[in-house]
């Protein structure tokens, strides 16, 4: 029993803290003995298109376009492409208004990636950034992400996610903001280390060369889209200063639905993605994959159920100032915050650091329910946005 409790809680420390300083110390040294930097920037800018798959974004249109013709790269070299397939809000109308935007339009509705897939057959350029309708782009966001592809052996970027920061924030905001920007720094570690494990729908971009369409099931078609560009030999790059900004989920009703879809997603690209688990085929990456992505999509979230159960039992086992008993303190102060956070996740508090253990537990609960939503089959591959603060 000791030792399954041993190897639970080793999993779920390295899952969420040992992987990343792991990586980070690699990717230290590897800066130190690889200092060789890119010379030719900026001079041939390649055209590039942004591709944005939009249903019933009506509310977005003009903030979005608006964001658009503020970016920061030749006005002559990026197109503009909307599919706004199943949208009957008046998206499409609203894009006749501005000529330079090649918008195509399906009454029926199936789903993002039929979007994707569909609308991938008018970009002609060498490069293709994904963006969803509902985000702002740092001024620089194009231009960061083209620098990365002067690196052949880049076929992927991935821009970074920025949740609004506001000096109060209620819970779900907070444990959202604390968590992404720890995603962030493992993300880059990864980058410099190696590749980084997928990128998320907000903000990425490919070589169009490379777009192979994905099953139209696909719940996370961005994630999917990605590692197998990777699995092909190409480096996913991390771009920190190409960035994507929204607020967070309006509540953590709304938090829970979006992730409860991520997560039966994520189950769904482990059995798509079953070769990547062959750490003698594609090693590091497999490495990598599995400790960012399959332990936090597949064991770590029964792992703290088991650690609470056996924890208990141990608890009980020995005298009550053993170190089992430390560490069981330890588990119930940890639920407590999460009770705290529960109990006041609609107030605004100024330490936000009380909310993190009752996001990282909405995180895990979300995963388990998403693990049974998948095994009824219960998932869509149609847009189930959360509503943002």
């Amino acid at each position: 029993m000791e030792w399954i409790f041993w190897i639970l809680c080793f999993i779920v420390v390295y899952s969420y803290l040992l992987y990343g300083l792991i990586i980070a110390f690699f990717a230290y040294f590897k800066k130190l003995f690889n200092k060789n930097a890119l010379d030719e920037l900026c001079c041939n800018l390649p055209e590039v298109t942004l591709f944005i798959p939009a249903y019933n974004e009506a509310n977005y249109v003009q903030q979005k376009v608006t964001d658009c013709l503020a970016l920061n790269y030749p006005k002559n070299k990026l197109k503009f492409i909307w599919v706004t397939d199943g949208s009957d809000d008046g998206t499409p109308d609203l894009l006749k208004k501005f000529p330079f935007i090649k918008a195509y339009h399906l009454e029926q509705r199936s789903g993002k990636i039929h979007a994707m897939n569909r609308g991938m057959q008018f970009v002609d350029t060498e490069i293709v950034v994904f963006s969803d309708a509902n985000t702002l782009l740092g001024k620089d966001s194009i231009l960061k992400i083209v620098e990365c592809f002067f690196d052949a052996k880049v076929g992927c970027v991935a821009g970074e996610k920025r949740i609004v920061n506001k000096s109060l924030d209620i819970a779900v905001n907070a444990g959202e903001g604390f968590y992404w920007k720890y995603e962030s720094w493992v993300k880059k570690q990864e980058s410099d280390f190696n590749s980084v494990i997928g990128a998320a729908g907000e903000l990425f971009a490919i070589r169009t060369s490379l777009y192979q369409p994905v099953e139209m099931d696909s719940v996370l078609d961005d994630f999917m889209i990605s590692m197998r560009i990777a699995m092909r030999g190409y480096k996913i790059k991390y771009e920190p200063q190409a960035y994507a900004i929204e607020t967070a989920s309006a509540s953590i009703t709304e938090e829970m639905k979006r992730k409860v879809r991520i997560a039966a997603g994520g189950i769904q690209s482990v059995f798509r993605l079953l070769p990547l688990l062959n750490i003698f085929r594609f090693g590091v990456l497999s490495i990598q994959y599995i400790s960012h992505k399959v332990l936090r999509w597949l064991v770590v979230p029964i792992s703290f159920v088991f650690i609470f159960i056996l924890g208990m039992l141990l608890f009980l086992k020995y005298p009550i100032f053993h170190y089992y008993g430390y560490l069981f303190y330890l588990q119930l102060l940890f639920y407590i915050l999460v009770y705290f956070g529960w109990k006041f996740q609609n107030r605004k508090i100024g330490l936000k650091a009380l909310f993190v253990p009752y996001y990282v537990f909405i995180m895990n609960y979300s995963v388990l329910l998403g693990i049974r939503r998948y095994i009824s089959g219960s998932y869509s591959v149609n847009w189930e946005r959360a509503k943002r603060g």
